[in-house]
């Protein structure tokens, strides 16, 4: 792809990313076959420069073109290195959309695989692909352009929404409804019974889980990632929210639009995320807990209470993280105070 090629793909494509771009001139002609990290990048490969902070990087990366932001500073490092480039309000952005002109991931072709088993009263779509040993059961829906990896199985009363993928190995569950575009990665399970069991004096009684689990459009969920469904009501993982691997989100959780919930989150049941919110690895959140939009928890939060919109939160239990800070600056002070403390009681003679 010729970087005039580049350009004009990324013009149609990018939105916001492209506003107010300049390239630099004269390097229309430049060959480009694929992308590279700054400091990773070959001849002939696209990278990037987040900030003017990283463009140091510029004078010595191999790469032949690169996105940058636009910085007078940055133009010139790139324009004497003798780079093509293309300017971005947002070059980690633009570089994300360029990345799929270079490459796609892979997925199976249109066209059902003789060892997939399909149930007679399944509906299936247009353009859908479904591959080896894959399992559609009774009454499931598969929309058009949904591509199913081997090895996977859908339960009955299931809607996958159209252009879903479903890595392999994926389960998912009986009702549960996928919307479009979304992303289930191998060993997820959607849809699966909540921890439902009601104590007695004589032990533990089974609290059938009636209800469903619904993801909204472009949802991605991990690798080995568990979303279970309630004994009543629903499940729901709002649109364009990212899941990573290995998190469970209980059963009853109602979480919101464009989250992002990082690896080894757990989330008790009736948990509920406002828009936006982030949590960062090995986050827990305890039963019915609301965080408002925009919450912010970092790594290893255990929170007991609500929240409030935008707030920061950190430690276990979570307080503020500004709270948080204080703290831990105090306890790394803790022997000192302690030795001081000892020596103001040896004076007093207490």
């Amino acid at each position: 792809m010729k970087f005039a090629e580049l350009v004009e793909c990324l013009g149609k494509i990018a939105g916001d990313a492209m506003t107010d771009y300049e390239k630099h001139t004269g390097e229309d002609t430049l060959e480009l076959n694929g992308i590279g990290a700054l400091d990773g990048a070959k001849p002939g490969q696209l990278t990037y420069v987040e900030n003017a902070a990283k463009a140091k990087g510029l004078e010595t990366t191999a790469a032949s073109a690169v996105i940058i932001p636009a910085d007078e500073s940055v133009k010139l490092l790139a324009s004497d290195r003798g780079l093509a480039w293309i300017t971005s309000p947002a070059p980690k952005v633009l570089f994300a959309q360029a990345v799929t002109l270079f490459y796609q991931p892979f997925h199976p072709a249109p066209g059902i695989h003789p060892t997939a088993v399909i149930d007679p009263a399944a509906t299936i779509g247009k353009d859908v692909a479904i591959a080896a040993n894959s399992v559609i059961q009774g009454n499931a829906v598969i929309e058009d352009g949904a591509k199913i990896h081997a090895n996977v199985t859908v339960y009955p009363g299931t809607v996958i929404g159209a252009g879903t993928v479903l890595h392999s190995g994926c389960v998912i569950e009986e009702r549960s409804h996928l919307g479009s575009h979304c992303v289930i990665h191998s060993g997820a399970v959607i849809g699966a019974e909540g921890f439902g069991f009601v104590p007695t004096a004589k032990g533990w009684v089974k609290l059938e889980q009636t209800g469903r689990v619904v993801l909204g459009d472009r949802v991605d969920i991990g690798c080995n990632s568990a979303i279970d469904r309630p004994a009543l009501g629903e499940t729901r993982v709002g649109s364009n929210t990212k899941v990573d691997n290995l998190v469970h989100i209980g059963h009853g959780c109602m979480i919101g639009q464009n989250c992002a919930i990082a690896a080894q989150v757990g989330l008790a049941g009736g948990v509920e995320l406002g828009d936006g919110v982030i949590l960062a690895g090995q986050v827990g959140i305890a039963n019915r807990v609301k965080l408002a939009k925009g919450t912010i928890a970092s790594s290893k939060s255990g929170i007991h209470r609500d929240s409030k919109p935008g707030e920061v939160l950190s430690g276990y239990p979570s307080v503020s993280n500004k709270e948080w800070l204080k703290t831990s600056a105090l306890i790394r002070r803790l022997p000192e105070m302690n030795q001081t403390l000892r020596k103001i009681k040896k004076h007093l003679n207490l």
